[in-house]
């Protein structure tokens, strides 16, 4: 008897089951249907969403990323749409409240990463350096070797590869040498006191004239800055006409190599810092007096 008591539940719930599946086919067939077409839609647009931000964007990483996000999106919308369809509306509810709630989770506990990631987005459009650029990041300078979506790579002058996160890129002045195409090269003398500073300027502006790589467009200048303690102190500067390192540091090799032959010739001191020890201040003992 127990048997045959088991026996009926089981085949009335079967039975039951077996209605409502009955029941439920037209909304599965209209959900396979609405699955299949979400795919192909999601396909297409994301075909055609590549097309548009390529025309936008030329960064490989950031253009794939934004065909992910618009695919996962028309994909989810097909996945809530099917599911509403099938009359499951709670694991629908379910499904948003743990999102919400993981994604709440992940976003405090990958905070770092996200601000970089995010960071590395607005650095693809605005694109304030490009790879092969010059530039200085805080306290490193170099050229670009990568700009991902994560963090920026430097290789120094000194030939080390620096990773520096895009959250420090985007946050800090950036100085990209390469957009003008040229770079000042300022350099700092010293005269004597007695020597004529009209006639040093025009031999330390003849002495840099004809220097291979200066810019033809600027001109030169002296601007004398200061009184110093033994000289009198002022800047040239010179206009390199690339912005490359070696080309930079020959310019001002030759420069310094020119204007000593210069000031050598025209009798002109570069005078060395000098200290005046004065032994008869109140207090003390004349030098003269000193056994």
């Amino acid at each position: 008897m127990n048997i045959d008591n088991a026996y009926q539940l089981i085949s009335n719930k079967l039975i039951s089951w077996f209605d409502q599946l009955i029941k439920l086919l037209p909304n599965i067939l209209l959900a396979a249907f609405i699955l299949v077409i979400g795919l192909f839609i999601a396909k297409k647009v994301r075909k055609i969403a590549a097309k548009i931000i390529g025309k936008i964007s030329h960064h490989a990483a950031l253009n794939n990323l934004f065909e992910s996000i618009i695919f996962l999106v028309f994909i989810g919308i097909t996945i809530f749409t099917v599911l509403s369809v099938l009359q499951l509306d709670k694991a629908v509810t379910s499904i948003l409240a743990g999102a919400g709630i993981l994604g709440l989770a992940l976003a405090f506990a990958f905070q770092d990463i996200a601000a970089n990631f995010i960071s590395g987005i607005f650095i693809s459009f605005r694109s304030p350096i490009q790879i092969g650029d010059i530039v200085k990041i805080k306290d490193y300078m170099g050229r670009v070797e990568e700009v991902n979506l994560r963090d920026t790579v430097i290789r120094t002058f000194q030939g080390q590869m620096v990773i520096i996160p895009n959250k420090e890129v985007f946050q800090n002045p950036i100085e990209n040498f390469s957009l003008l195409g040229k770079r000042r090269f300022d350099l700092s003398i010293g005269v004597s006191y007695g020597d004529d500073l009209e006639k040093v300027k025009q031999v330390t502006l003849d002495a840099v004239k004809g220097i291979e790589g200066l810019s033809g467009d600027d001109e030169s200048t002296v601007f004398y800055q200061e009184f110093g303690e033994s000289s009198i102190n002022f800047v040239l500067r010179m206009w390199v006409n690339s912005p490359e390192q070696p080309a930079y540091l020959k310019v001002g090799s030759e420069a310094i190599i020119r204007i000593k032959k210069a000031y050598d010739m025209n009798d002109i001191m570069i005078p060395f810092p000098i200290r005046t020890l004065d032994f008869g201040i109140k207090g003390g003992v004349p030098f003269n007096q000193v056994s």
